[in-house]
């Protein structure tokens, strides 16, 4: 009686890579790679031009008051406080605009909603910003003397109102209507991919569509509703034509928000002071700029930091 060896399995082949694949992964993986050199590349120029700048002083450079770092925090300041104060008003109404569309709305009203919310992130700041100054500005200055007559011992309030009504909470406003598109569009997509079933589960429960959208959309969507906030942020503070103009600068730092005594932000100054400026000047407004790179990767490392601790949420814990 013979017996047979046991044949050993033959090894699965290795799968052929096509030509087209491997081009497509080449040329994905340089374009992930050129974002990368490009943020190197403006980081390499922005502290080369920063290195004179940051010794400097006013026997120098005759923009500075004394020294750069006594002239940029006002404007660090004034970035911040303005871009503070226009995601304060634009993330609730970001929220409840996109809650309306996907949960609310009918469909044709949502989908008219939709698209026009997202040809308002089209809208150039120049557009914006003539719609401050011509508009909401003027409209708005009756409001703030009366807040300021009836709540001024508040600090916020307190001080005499500006005529002009182009004040820092007018230029966060103007901020705040340039940022709910990007962060409700963004808001919008998250919400509509909570899971159905956890939806339909707390519906069955009893829950109202409130204690629904409270209890499985909101915190299923939440590392993505602080993801918007963020990219909102990112744009309110590199913002530079529309506070440009509507800000009625005189400097310093004040957190009063109706007087006509406005701290300025680095863009906005940027844009202002470029023009006329010369020598050592050019560098010192250079290295704002990258004092405002540094702020603006400081606040997107924050938000990558705050989702990935949310990102094994499943929406069922």
């Amino acid at each position: 009686m013979t017996t047979t060896a046991p044949v050993a399995p033959k090894s699965a082949a290795k799968p052929r890579i096509r030509p087209g694949d491997r081009w497509f992964s080449a040329t994905a993986l340089f374009a992930g790679s050129m974002i990368l050199v490009t943020l190197a590349a403006v980081a390499v120029f922005l502290i080369v031009q920063s290195l004179p700048a940051l010794f400097a002083t006013s026997e120098t450079a005759s923009i500075l008051p004394a020294n750069f770092w006594d002239y940029v925090w006002p404007l660090v300041f004034g970035t911040v406080w303005a871009a503070f104060l226009a995601l304060l008003m634009a993330v609730p109404l970001s929220l409840l605009v996109a809650l309306f569309i996907t949960h609310f709305a009918p469909r044709r009203l949502a989908q008219g909603l939709g698209y026009v919310v997202d040809l308002l992130a089209a809208v150039p700041s120049v557009v914006f910003g003539l719609w401050g100054i011509l508009v909401l500005a003027p409209a708005v200055q009756p409001a703030y003397a009366w807040v300021s007559d009836n709540l001024g011992f508040i600090p916020l309030f307190a001080g005499d109102v500006s005529a002009t009504g182009r004040t820092i909470f007018t230029a966060a406003i103007v901020l705040a209507v340039m940022v709910v598109p990007i962060i409700t569009a963004i808001c919008r997509e998250i919400f509509l991919q909570t899971p159905v079933l956890h939806e339909e589960a707390a519906l069955a429960l009893g829950a109202t569509r409130w204690e629904m959208i409270r209890m499985a959309v909101l915190p299923f969507g939440r590392s993505g509703i602080v993801s918007a906030s963020m990219l909102g942020l990112g744009r309110a503070l590199g913002e530079t034509m529309a506070v440009a103009m509507v800000l009625s600068v005189s400097g310093g730092v004040t957190f009063r928000l109706f007087t006509s005594d406005n701290p300025n932000t680095i863009a906005a100054n940027i844009a202002l002071s470029f023009p006329e400026a010369y020598g050592l000047n050019i560098n010192v407004l250079i290295a704002t700029g990258l004092v405002l790179f540094v702020v603006t990767f400081a606040v997107n490392a924050l938000a990558r930091w705050i989702v990935n601790r949310r990102k094994d949420f499943s929406g069922a814990n």
